[in-house]
């Protein structure tokens, strides 16, 4: 699968009509969620949707991820019981507030894998509060199967107490803390999704925004948010020549029969290694 990040499309997984037009989806990822849009009568229910639609992962052109419930709510064990199967490729964990309420979880996920007979599945941590947003560097730290961590805009204006505007100036320092510690840990930042469906050019200023700010892709609620996503968060000059930087010398090193490598002090392995073909097929189009 190629690992692109401009677009997160969260599907309700209690949904099976958004789950098949999700198959044909040209997002980057798309996530089925069991968190804010499923009600708790409907968990269940979304729980088994999501596993069924698992078996036919090879019908999805995105990477498929699911979002469990959060930390808090204590139905993370029942999420990823259901949904920790063959063709899952990560989750997306909302709400995570520390690196040790995260690594609890991993055990968890870690355990199921090898129970299963799984390939490690990567996880995605979500930044929704204070705490959250001071630990953001050590939770994206924790963990090499972390890709990427999202920015959750609404819950931590709901934890500053804060009234929620399309550019709240409370959050301005949160948005823009994220992508520094993301990249300080070596991994890439998503931002946070833009509410007004009718509202498209106030998307794509919102995509310049955050594309200046280091973020990598958007969260998205709807499929005609896509498109103005991908073509703002496309990859720039540098991004590019960085990317077949990271192609050619990780291919000579497989040719040598070895596996991670450097390029520029930074370690590199299949993960980066695919991503980084993937934004070389991505200009080439």
């Amino acid at each position: 699968m190629a690992r692109l990040y401009r677009s997160l499309l969260f599907v309700p997984g209690n949904n099976p009509r958004f789950l098949e037009k999700s198959k044909s989806s040209p997002a980057d990822i798309v996530c089925f969620d069991l968190e804010d849009s499923v009600p708790d009568s409907e968990k269940k229910t979304a729980r088994n949707l999501i596993k069924e639609a698992l078996k036919s992962r090879n019908s999805y052109s995105s990477s498929v991820y699911v979002r469990t419930n959060s930390p808090i709510s204590g139905k993370i064990p029942d999420d990823l019981a259901e949904i920790v199967h063959k063709g899952l490729d990560g989750i997306v964990i909302p709400k995570v507030n520390n690196s040790r309420e995260l690594g609890k979880i991993i055990k968890i996920i870690t355990t199921l894998e090898k129970k299963r007979k799984l390939k490690p599945i990567f996880v995605i941590p979500s930044i929704e509060s204070a705490e959250g947003i001071v630990n953001t560097y050590d939770i994206a730290k924790s963990s090499k199967r972390i890709p990427a961590v999202v920015f959750g805009v609404f819950d931590l204006l709901n934890d500053l107490k804060i009234e929620y505007t399309k550019q709240p100036e409370g959050a301005k320092y949160s948005r823009a803390k994220i992508p520094v510690d993301a990249r300080a840990a070596g991994v890439l930042a998503i931002d946070a999704i833009w509410q007004d469906l009718k509202d498209v050019e106030g998307l794509r200023q919102d995509c310049i925004i955050g594309k200046s700010l280091g973020y990598s892709g958007k969260s998205i609620i709807h499929p005609d948010q896509i498109i103005p996503a991908h073509d703002l968060f496309a990859p720039n000059k540098s991004e590019i020549e960085w990317a077949a930087k990271v192609c050619t010398v990780y291919e000579e090193s497989t040719k040598k029969g070895k596996g991670a490598t450097v390029v520029d002090g930074k370690m590199i392995d299949e993960v980066h290694y695919k991503q980084a073909k993937a934004l070389l097929e991505l200009a080439q189009k």
